[in-house]
C-alpha cells in the first residue's frame, strides 16, 4: 500500500507541533493508517508532498499552450512545463491512498491545492469525455481530506469545500472519499481544544 499525503497549508509543522493544523492531523492519521497496515501484516510507505515547500506554478496561458502544443512540437520550455504536471500525475496515478490536509482559506481551498487540483485534471489522462458522460480513470483510491477551519461549517451553506473537493475527486474517478472535521480553532482555547478532539476521534475509528 502507497499512502500519499499532501500538505496544502501555508503554515510550516515546527518541530514542538506548532504551526499547522492540518499537517499535523493529516500526519496523525497517516501513522494510524500505517498502524492499521502492519496489523494486518501489509506492507505500507508513504510519500509526503508539501505544497508550500515545493509550490507548483498557476495553470497559466503559457501553461495552456504548451499543454495544446503537440508533444513533437513543444519547445525545450514547453515540454519542461507539461513534464511538470506529468509528475504529479504519476505521483498520484501510484498511490493507493490519498490524505489531503486542506485549511480553509477565506471560505476555499488554498491557493497551492487548486494549483495541484489543476495540474492533475486532465483531459484523457485522468478523465475522459464518453458518450456516456465524463469519465474519472482515477479509481479504486480511498482518499482522506483533513479539513481545519477557523470557524464552523461543516454542513453549511458556507462550507464550499466539501462540495467542491467531493465534486472534483469524484470526477476524477475518486469516490471513496472521508472528510474529517476539525472545527472552531480560532474560537477560544476551549473551542479549539474540542475540534481538535473531535478530528482525532474520527481519525482514530477511520485508522483503527
Amino acid at each position: 500500500m502507497k499512502i500519499l499525503q499532501i500538505n496544502s497549508s501555508a503554515r510550516r509543522l515546527q518541530q514542538d507541533g506548532q504551526g499547522s493544523n492540518s499537517t499535523r492531523l493529516a500526519q496523525e492519521l497517516v501513522q494510524g493508517l500505517l498502524r492499521q497496515a502492519q496489523a494486518r501484516a501489509e506492507a505500507a510507505e508513504v510519500e509526503v508532498l508539501d505544497l508550500n515547500e515545493q509550490p507548483h506554478p498557476v495553470l497559466d496561458e503559457t501553461a495552456l499552450q504548451a499543454m495544446f502544443t503537440p508533444a513533437e512540437q513543444r519547445s525545450p520550455a514547453q515540454a519542461e512545463r507539461v513534464a511538470l504536471d506529468m509528475a504529479l500525475v504519476e505521483q498520484l496515478r501510484g498511490a493507493d491512498v490519498l490524505v489531503l490536509a486542506v485549511p480553509m482559506i477565506n471560505f476555499g481551498v488554498p491557493a497551492q491545492l487548486k494549483n495541484w487540483i489543476d495540474a492533475v485534471a486532465k483531459a484523457g489522462v485522468t478523465f475522459r469525455y464518453t458518450a456516456q458522460g465524463p469519465e474519472g480513470l482515477l479509481k479504486g483510491k480511498k482518499v482522506y481530506v483533513v479539513l481545519t477551519r477557523g470557524g464552523i461549517y461543516r454542513d453549511q451553506a458556507a462550507d464550499t469545500m466539501v462540495p467542491y473537493l467531493r465534486t472534483v475527486l469524484g470526477f476524477l474517478g475518486m469516490s471513496d472519499l472521508h472528510f474529517i472535521y476539525a472545527e472552531g480553532l480560532a474560537m477560544g482555547p476551549e473551542s479549539e481544544a474540542r475540534g481538535l478532539g473531535a478530528a482525532r476521534e474520527q481519525i482514530a475509528a477511520l485508522s483503527h
